[in-house]
């Protein structure tokens, strides 16, 4: 494929590397998940080693990585790969980088794991340095890879660069430009190398405006440099931009994190050339070849340039000698305002940004800095407030006003100071609003402790438990002293005596004594714990008697409380413990009680649902229709349908698939392609998704709304057409259906289609209205619209499952992130706002996970706490919006990670316990709100590429662990998925290892084992008090959202990975079959016999085929619902809501770049 589209320029590859200067290496996740935890890990070795990384972080195309390679002058790249695809990313990098003539710069590639043997082969033979296995890993250990990684790299010549005499640059070389910088930071001024271009540096006269952003340390200079860059990009296209970026060096390695690119969204235009350089020296925030770098860019005659320095101390200035306009930016955290005393650049920057203006205190900040700017001019203190130059700014907020009007500012300083150059001024025109309509943060700041109100209240629910528990303690052990006294006035237990029994004369003292002690002691236990006390013999009396009965919703289920075995034991479904002390009743009920009681300790449901098992039939590769063969596969036989769905990542990031290699390689690899409305109708046709045994889970984040419209649309359309057949009227329908495709076919357009036969049990329904939707019906004879509307919202209301669409933790740990956090979360909550206006019950909204934060590294106390923390935050923000707690809150639902660690035995009851407290004394939520949904997956991360056949067995203990704690629903990982998307024959093992369980494990007919064991009570207290702790870690920072601005939740996981990684190579962590107790058999070798399932180029093929079909059925109404779209996104309407029509004629892809101009695209982090 030819690159020049996609990277618009050429480079020049000529001679040797010098070998003075640090390794240089671009570092990169191609997608998502752990490897981006994986990547993090390996570009801090290789700066440890003395390495330059410029980190970009997740979901890097093979342009923007080769583009930042070129910039950068790179002598590296290093990618972890995931997700598939790899063959031709890596191939395509290759090839790019040949074309670009830059073929020196060495591909290093992680996650051989997921690539095969045979794959390795072949890309190294096409180019690729080394593709690191696991084995390699195993081998050589973590340091010993990073040497070979740098004796490879160092091993690759490097062009040389020579600027002669009438030598000149092109500011669209970028290749050129960036030689040329290297050659000025690897020479000094007196370096012959060099001479030349120092003289014609020299001779620059005028040039490029320069305008420099400098600041502390985390004051947002990269987003801020960003959006401006953005504003610049768009209002002057034709223009040249050079952006130079500065970081730190390290002084006891040598090596630099150049961490400033991966913040950057604008540099894919090709007018933006971005350097990062490390300042090489100590305590300074500028590089000492800035001069001449700047020099050099004007030489290149570049139109604006923009420095950006390291953070700064307060006596730092060194950046006002070297442009024309600078910029300091600060937050309002800055100490006491005598600090601001001390501040040398508030005296000589000609405007000062207070950034992250949504913080607490930002108001007094900005009154305290202009003051203090006044005071520092005296002869401009009378200035009114709007023409002090203080711009308070939002960076991280799509179009914030602030920002567009220190832009306009910028440019009119520009102007004004450099009036030579009048001939093309830096006018922008409109820029936009200016003024701040709104500044609230999502979480108000009278909310922002209340994680730390969270766990004081537990801590405080525990303290009154032990209370009430000892004064029952002292009351039972009163009334049966009193008992065997033959008191007798002796009252009914747990009833008081009367007055007069306290003051009876006819008894001695010793003995009213006792009887006022035991109604004290009753008192002390409180009313909620003497009616608990009250109800327990009836509560043991369901649970034991043959039968049991209760009530859901007006409805009663009955059934057996007892299991025969084989040996003829009776044996009880719900054990009840035998003690006779009030005491310890008590402490039962208030700590754990029966499930489907308060707090729910032991399950939120008093039995598990006889006619369905928890089990969750996974699936996602291919198209549409191989996905749907494959639900149908896992479906055969069973009483009820939960599909579990997942997507690639090409939908996952939101985008069309493409023949782009780097699309179009990942295109229904890892996961199914969804693209289309019509693209989910076949995902699920031939299931009632209305029917109440159909129940449908999806894996997805960042397009998560659009997917879910798609989803209901696809429900809705289900519901018209079986209504239809049900009627009678198919026959006129089908009559309405031919004409609508009679007119697409006249047009000549292709129709809509099924690709290949249906599976073994498709009835057929479902792909009938193909390339139609059913509001298209509506026709006398066929539909009334009366009749549309009624079918619309029973469908909505009948609809069970869940979407993941957590936003958070996409952003600290997987990052299938594609808008800004802010409106992400809004299009969250106008969901959510959208059920309830819609009575969809049964669906959850969010599926709050914890599974990809653990597979990003988190150990089972992390991913418990972060994940509690956000599904805390939402109910915090769902508030804030106006919803009611119960209008919402029983939508919510929770997804963990299991694993091999103890405490993962206990996170389900810690989880419920913690979030029913939270709900019900915090909150004041109902029943029903209080029940916190435990949905669980095998661990990712405990599959190992290393003896795979040994994964089924961790499965195993994993999958019991979670049935025993009472778990909604079950995913049981194929051994397989270290290595491939599953077969069939693995994912039938999968399934039958819960089968086994529920069926075959006599144990497992026992519905509360966990309960009762002294271990796992004393580990339920220990891991609640843990998360306690981190909450209160949390609320410190700011809360959920003020703890992802410090990427406090990001480096926890990063570091707890890397943790379990070290103990993992140094063997201090067993591993069977990883480090101990190893095979014989190179782990290569054998997994070259594993059967590899890949997405074919038919299918992909037919994908980008059908997506082009569908833009082109729709393209007269496409241009319209885009523009409405972004209307009610731009005027504070319910996105979702309209989601609802737009996917109707939209392509994912179109609505996703819609949203990124009203929305925000989102901006990555370390």
């Amino acid at each position: 494929m030819n690159t020049a589209a996609v990277l618009p320029f050429r480079a020049d590859n000529r001679a040797t590397r010098p070998e003075s200067q640090p390794l240089r290496f671009v570092s990169a996740a191609s997608l998502f998940d752990g490897h981006d935890a994986a990547i993090n890990m390996i570009r801090r070795l290789l700066q440890a080693h003395g390495a330059e990384v410029v980190h970009l972080g997740h979901n890097r195309s093979v342009a923007d990585i080769v583009r930042a390679a070129i910039q950068e002058d790179a002598d590296g790249i290093a990618v972890s790969s995931y997700q598939g695809g790899h063959n031709e990313y890596f191939a395509y990098m290759v090839d790019m980088l040949r074309e670009q003539g830059v073929e020196h710069i060495r591909v290093i590639v992680g996650g051989g794991g997921t690539i095969a043997p045979h794959e390795v082969e072949a890309l190294e033979k096409h180019g690729v340095e080394k593709i690191y296995t696991p084995e390699d890993g195993r081998r050589m250990g973590l340091d010993g890879m990073i040497d070979d990684v740098f004796k490879r790299v160092a091993a690759s010549a490097k062009p040389s660069y020579t600027f002669g005499p009438g030598s000149s640059l092109d500011p669209r070389d970028h290749h050129q430009l960036a030689q040329a910088i290297s050659l000025l930071e690897g020479s000094s001024a007196d370096d012959p190398a060099s001479q030349e271009m120092r003289k014609a540096i020299a001779k620059v006269q005028g040039g490029a405006p320069v305008i420099g952003l400098t600041g502390t340390g985390g004051a947002g200079k990269s987003s801020l440099n960003d959006e401006l860059l953005q504003r610049f990009v768009r209002h002057f296209p034709d223009r040249n931009i050079a952006v130079v970026a500065m970081d730190p060096t390290r002084r006891r390695s040598g090596g630099a994190l150049l961490g400033d690119r991966i913040r950057m969204n604008s540099l894919a235009a090709p007018n933006v050339f971005m350097r990062s350089l490390a300042t090489r020296r100590q305590n300074l925030a500028t590089s000492a070849v800035l001069k001449d770098v700047i020099g050099l860019l004007r030489l290149a005659q570049f139109d604006l340039i923009i420095v950006e320095t390291a953070g700064i101390g307060q006596s730092d200035t060194e950046i006002t000698d070297m442009v024309d306009v600078s910029a300091y930016v600060m937050t309002s955290e800055y100490g006491a305002a005598s600090q601001l005393e001390k501040i040398d650049m508030l005296d000589f920057a000609d405007v000062v940004v207070l950034n992250k203006f949504e913080k607490r205190g930002a108001e007094d900040a900005l009154r305290d800095v202009r003051k203090q700017w006044r005071r520092n001019h005296p002869d401009r203190a009378r200035l009114p407030d709007e023409e002090v130059p203080v711009f308070p700014t939002i960076a991280s907020r799509f179009n914030d006003p602030g920002v567009n009007h220190l832009f306009a500012q910028l440019c009119k300083l520009v102007n004004e100071k450099r009036p030579d150059l009048k001939d093309r001024p830096w006018s922008p025109g409109d820029v936009g609003p200016v003024k701040f309509v709104s500044r609230d943060p999502l979480i108000p700041g009278t909310r922002s402790r209340y994680l730390a109100e969270i766990a004081t209240a537990g801590r405080k629910a525990r303290a009154e438990i032990e209370a009430a528990v000892d004064a029952a303690r002292r009351a039972s052990g009163l009334y049966e002293s009193l008992r065997a006294l033959h008191d007798a006035r002796l009252p009914e237990p747990l009833d008081r005596f009367p007055e007069e029994a306290l003051n009876d004369e006819s008894v001695d003292a010793t003995r009213r004594e006792l009887r006022a002690a035991y109604n004290e002691a009753l008192d002390k236990i409180g009313a909620e714990g003497v009616g608990e006390l009250r109800r327990w013999p009836q509560r043991v009396k369901g649970v034991t008697d043959e039968k049991y009965s209760y009530k859901v919703r007006d409805k009663v289920v009955t059934g057996d409380n007892y299991v025969t075995s084989l040996s003829g034991n009776q044996m009880s479904k719900i054990a009840v413990p035998r003690f006779k002390d009030w005491g310890e009743t008590l402490h039962f009920i208030l700590s754990e009680n029966l499930p489907g009681s308060y707090p729910y300790t032991g399950g939120v449901y008093p039995y598990r649902r006889e006619e369905e098992d928890p089990i969750r039939m996974f699936a996602g590769e291919g198209g549409p229709e191989r996905t749907n063969r494959r639900f149908h596969y896992l479906a055969s036989g069973g009483g009820a349908t939960r599909l579990s769905t997942a997507f690639d990542s090409t939908t996952l990031y939101g985008e069309d698939p493409d023949t782009r290699p780097d699309i179009y390689g990942r295109t229904g690899n890892s996961g199914v392609s969804i693209a289309t409305l019509d693209d989910m109708k076949k995902l699920y046709s031939g299931f009632d998704l209305c029917a109440p045994t159909t129940s449908v889970s999806m894996t997805i984040n960042g397009p998560a709304p659009m997917l879910l419209a798609m989803f209901m649309n696809t429900a809705i359309d289900q519901r018209v057409e079986r209504f239809l057949r049900a009627e009678g009227r198919w026959q006129a329908a089908e009559q309405r259906i031919a004409e609508l495709r009679k007119e697409m076919s006249a047009k000549g357009l292709d129709l809509a289609k099924y690709n290949g036969d249906l599976p073994q049990g498709h009835d057929g329904s479902g792909i009938a209205l193909l390339g139609i939707t059913s509001d298209q019906l509506i026709a006398p004879g066929v539909l009334s619209a009366e009749e549309h509307a009624r079918l619309r919202a029973e469908a909505m209301s009948q609809v069970r499952g869940t979407v993941q669409a957590d936003i958070l933790k996409e952003d600290q740990a997987q990052n299938t992130c594609i808008f800004s956090t802010e409106f992400a979360l809004r299009m969250m909550g106008d969901v959510q706002q959208f059920f309830i206006d819609n009575k969809v019950r049964n669906f959850y909204s969010v599926s709050i996970s914890g599974y990809h934060i653990a597979e990003a590294g988190a150990n089972p106390i992390s991913q418990l706490a972060f994940t509690l923390s956000n599904g805390f935050t939402i109910v915090e923000y769902y508030l804030a919006r106006g919803m009611k707690i119960d209008d919402f809150a029983p939508n919510l639902s929770f997804f963990f990670s299991n694993g091999m660690d103890p405490e993962y035995a206990v996170i389900g009851r810690v989880a419920r316990r913690i979030w029913a407290r939270a709900m019900r004394d915090l909150y004041g939520a109902g029943p029903r709100s209080q029940m916190l949904k435990y949905h669980v997956q095998t661990s990712g991360r405990s599959l190992h590429a290393q003896e795979i056949q040994f994964n089924d067995i961790r499965t195993t203990l994993q999958a019991m662990y979670a049935l025993f704690d009472n778990c909604n629903s079950l995913h049981t990982n194929a051994y397989d998925e270290a290595l491939t998307t599953p077969t069939e024959e693995s994912v039938r093992r999968a399934v039958a290892i819960q089968l086994i369980i529920n069926k075959e494990l006599g144990l497992n007919n026992n519905q509360n084992p966990w309960q009762g064991s002294f271990f796992l009570e004393q580990l339920t207290d220990l891991v609640e008090e843990a998360v306690y702790r981190e909450f209160e870690s949390l609320s410190e920072r700011g809360g959920v959202l003020g703890a992802m601005e410090t990427m406090y939740q990001r480096g926890k996981i990063q570091e707890e990975s890397m943790y379990y990684e070290k103990r993992k190579h140094d063997g201090s962590l067993p591993l069977i079959g990883v480090n101990t107790f190893l095979s014989a058999t190179d782990s290569n070798e054998a997994a070259k016999g594993v059967a590899l399932i890949r997405s074919t180029d038919e299918e992909k093929d037919f994908q980008v085929a059908a997506v082009k079909s569908f833009q082109q059925r729709n393209a007269a109404h496409t241009a319209d619902a885009l523009r409405n779209l972004q209307k009610v996104a731009t005027s504070g309407g319910n996105v979702f809501a309209e989601l609802m029509n737009a996917v109707k004629v939209c392509s994912l892809g179109q609505i996703s770049r819609a949203l990124y101009e009203v929305g925000g695209q989102y901006r990555r982090s370390m």
